[in-house]
């Protein structure tokens, strides 16, 4: 009998590093992001011309948006590419463009060094990380789902958002520290510059991190059947139709919830409602603390009782508190905490298991570009364009409009939500 129990133990016991180097990437990927968008209030002058630090705001957000239409592309490319040829591979490269990305950005010459040149090759630093985020998610999502026992995948799945939120709290912590320990002339001058430095350093930890990886089971059996896929982006509408609009539906909303809270609100908090940096990262970070915290419990739960009644908890939730949440952004480092806690406590739930959610829609031979394809466009529709629209609506006085969106959303996806099978304990198609 102790011989069975401790078999069962054995069986059963968390791949706790082969899942942090699943997630490496996706913590690289979200750590550069973030940095870029908290960071745009002190480097926003240095690629465009100056004179209007509003304008320069806005034209930076633009990037980081436009940068996001290259991620269904990356999406397309990388996810075909790993259907084909393997998670392992196309995750490695992935993680490569994106180190690369972030240490040219925190070596690119100045507006006042090389003129217009300065955000052109901005733009194509950006681009090259869009094509590897599109990558990145859908990859490593289907490589957490592959690899995980039918009955622990929330578990599994936690893994990737305790590495994305790990990422970004060390983004936030940067940020934190360096707005503590220098002033803002230096921030503008140069040390904006180090966290994205630092994103090529932690590239090279994701690296040597995912070498050891061992490629799916399930990729192996099916590698031949996705060789043989014709127009396999065109398959997944034909064939998987009721799986695109459920991963359209609720992406939306993950989406818009990851960009409004990491991206979108500390630039607004600072430059629209007057809060103090300082506050304003100290409270994210603590609220990023507790993002991570809760993952792992948040994944069993949902194996326990299903991902539906905890999905439907969090659509429904975020659309009754988005907006009240919205009024407390303003000075205070309690107000901050508050909004910054409840709204991605909530977020959690979903995070907790997404990964399973995607892989669970699609067919082996189709889930890396299914996802990459279909999350990809929904993330760079909402989700890119987030920070620019808050900004654009903040900048004409109608801020709270975009939480009303943000509830919108959240709407939409309780329903597509609600119409959706409960797909625990299922096996991978």
């Amino acid at each position: 009998m102790a011989g069975s129990t401790t078999e069962g133990v054995a069986r059963h016991r968390l791949p706790v590093r082969k899942l942090f180097a699943a997630s490496a990437g996706n913590a690289l990927e979200w750590f550069d992001w973030t940095i870029y968008a908290t960071f745009s209030i002190y480097f926003a002058g240095a690629f465009f011309p100056p004179g209007n630090e509003t304008l320069a705001l806005i034209n930076t957000f633009a990037t980081y948006a436009l940068a996001f239409f290259f991620r269904p592309l990356g999406g397309v490319l990388l996810g075909r590419f790993a259907d084909v040829h393997g998670r392992k591979p196309a995750m490695i490269l992935t993680i490569s463009l994106m180190a690369g990305g972030s240490v040219a950005i925190g070596v690119l010459p100045t507006f006042a060094q090389v003129g217009w040149l300065a955000p052109i090759l901005l733009l194509l630093a950006r681009i090259a990380q869009g094509l590897s985020l599109g990558g990145e998610v859908s990859n490593a999502s289907a490589y957490l789902g592959e690899v995980a026992p039918k009955e622990r995948r929330g578990r599994y799945s936690s893994f990737f958002y305790i590495s994305t939120g790990s990422a970004v709290l060390i983004a936030t912590v940067v940020g934190f520290v360096l707005a503590r320990t220098m002033d803002k002339a230096h921030l503008t001058s140069f040390g904006w510059r180090i966290p994205f430095l630092l994103g090529g350093v932690l590239g090279l930890v994701g690296l040597w991190l995912r070498r050891s990886l061992a490629e799916t089971e399930l990729y192996h059996e099916k590698k031949e059947t996705a060789r043989q896929v014709q127009r396999p982006l065109l398959t997944t509408l034909t064939r998987h139709p009721r799986a695109v609009r459920q991963l359209i539906g609720f992406s939306m909303l993950n989406t818009l919830c990851y960009y409004t809270f990491f991206s979108a609100l500390p630039s607004f908090a600072v430059k629209g409602r007057g809060a103090n940096d300082v506050d304003t990262f100290l409270a994210l970070s603590v609220a990023t603390a507790l993002f991570v915290v809760l993952q792992y419990p948040m994944g069993a739960l949902a194996d326990r009782y299903g991902r539906r009644p905890q999905l439907l908890v969090w659509s429904g939730a975020t659309a009754l508190v988005i907006v009240p949440l919205s009024y407390l952004v303003r000075p205070g480092l309690g107000n901050l905490l508050i909004v910054f806690c409840v709204g991605l406590a909530l977020y959690t739930a979903m995070t907790s298991l997404a990964p399973a959610i995607m892989s669970e829609l699609f067919p082996t031979e189709l889930r890396g570009l299914g996802i990459g394809a279909w999350y990809n466009l929904t993330v760079a529709v909402f989700g890119g364009t987030a920070p620019l629209v808050l900004s654009a609506l903040s900048a004409a006085g109608a801020a709270t409009a975009f939480f009303w969106y943000v509830a919108v959303g959240a709407v939409i996806a309780f329903f597509v939500i609600f119409r959706m099978p409960e797909t625990n304990g299922s096996e991978l198609r």
